[in-house]
């Protein structure tokens, strides 16, 4: 009688956990919803998901090994002729999507008139998965000269990333050099590093495929994504404040824009965010910079990026002397986020700089160079 007794306590206890887990679980996924409705209300006026408003004409483009990048394509409005493409460049673990102000902002009639070019990378967002070798930043520098190739074959350029897409855009200077001379008549840096990214910032232990938490994380994903999947919608909350405390410098940011990221950020898969870690922590060129002075130069970064901090902007500034350096107080690694009006003004500066270029004074430069 007494184990029936235990038995039936035990069991009612048992489903009573249950009950609550359910609960609790049918709470979260009705905040959740709750969440995703504020974020369209806030971000959007019109019900759209954020970040992909003006649409655009959807493309793709195969990069050189194959794998599909995703693609957009924004016009000018009225049917206007485009004196620049501008070509968005993404940073780690996110997707075209963060651009969402930038892409309202300069989607509006203005001068210069600009046409727009928003990707994602590999393994990122919408793109195709790639292989672990090929998560390399070398190789995100040929994906955007591939990227240019087949949706800006000619005409003037801007260039403008966010860091990793920064990190991508000095391995295309590295790279090909000459399109820089011939083409690119302006780059935006933001938040971003030349090099030794592993020496302040994020632990730099964790930037290396040698470290045991990091190879433990992206074994297990590769080899119990399911589970890894599960801690993932388990760990929830935490990562969410991980995410307002990393990506942004002020506390009290609004939780849509929280909520905004960490949405891309849980849409790409675990192993391949590992797989672009050592790649990151790797990446020096210092040396590749030099073929960025030709070009005009904006460099913008908050002062409480955790995770790349301010001083690899001024490194990046004190390379090129004629490069504009914005130093944005207060804000953290996503300055076009958090503080979107004082970026979109600098953005424009550095537009109708650019636009500038396609006069005289950029072909007598480039005479000089080739004299």
């Amino acid at each position: 009688m007494r184990k029936k007794l235990w038995g039936a306590l035990a069991g009612g206890v048992g489903a009573a956990a249950t009950g609550v887990a359910v609960g609790a679980t049918a709470r979260k996924r009705s905040q959740i919803a709750i969440q995703r409705r504020q974020l369209v209300t806030q971000l959007t006026s019109d019900g759209a998901a954020p970040g992909t408003q003006p649409s655009g004409e959807p493309s793709s483009v195969t990069a050189d090994d194959g794998v599909r990048l995703s693609c957009d394509e924004i016009e000018p409005a009225e049917g206007r002729r485009a004196a620049l493409t501008v070509v968005f460049v993404h940073g780690f673990a996110l997707d075209r999507r963060m651009w969402h102000f930038q892409r309202l902002t300069l989607s509006e009639p203005a001068e210069p008139t600009v046409r727009l070019v928003l990707y994602d990378h590999r393994s990122h967002g919408r793109s195709e998965r790639a292989s672990r070798e090929s998560c390399t930043i070398d190789q995100l520098g040929r994906d955007l000269d591939a990227v240019i190739r087949a949706l800006a074959p000619d005409g003037p350029l801007v260039l403008v990333g966010h860091s990793m897409g920064g990190m991508t855009i000095m391995a295309l200077a590295e790279q090909c050099p000459e399109l820089f001379i011939e083409r690119v008549a302006g780059v935006a840096l933001f938040a971003t590093s030349a090099g030794e990214v592993a020496s302040a910032g994020l632990p730099g232990t964790l930037l290396s495929r040698h470290h045991p938490l990091t190879r433990g994380v992206g074994l297990l994903a590769r080899l119990q994504p399911k589970l890894v999947a599960v801690v993932r919608r388990a760990a929830s909350d935490v990562i969410w404040a991980i995410t307002r405390n990393y990506a942004y410098g002020d506390r009290k940011i609004n939780p849509s824009l929280v909520t905004f990221v960490d949405t891309m950020i849980s849409a790409n898969a675990v192993d391949a965010l590992t797989d672009f870690v050592d790649t990151v922590g790797s990446h020096d060129r210092i040396a590749a910079l030099p073929a960025l002075a030709g070009c005009e130069v904006l460099v913008a970064a908050g002062d409480a990026d955790r995770v790349i901090p301010f001083t690899h902007s001024e490194v990046i500034a004190a390379e090129l002397p004629d490069a504009t350096l914005v130093r944005v107080p207060g804000v953290g690694h996503l300055p076009m986020l958090e503080q979107p009006a004082v970026i979109d003004a600098a953005l424009g500066g550095l537009l109708r700089r650019s636009a500038a270029r396609r006069t005289g004074g950029r072909l007598i430069q480039r005479l000089r160079r080739r004299a």
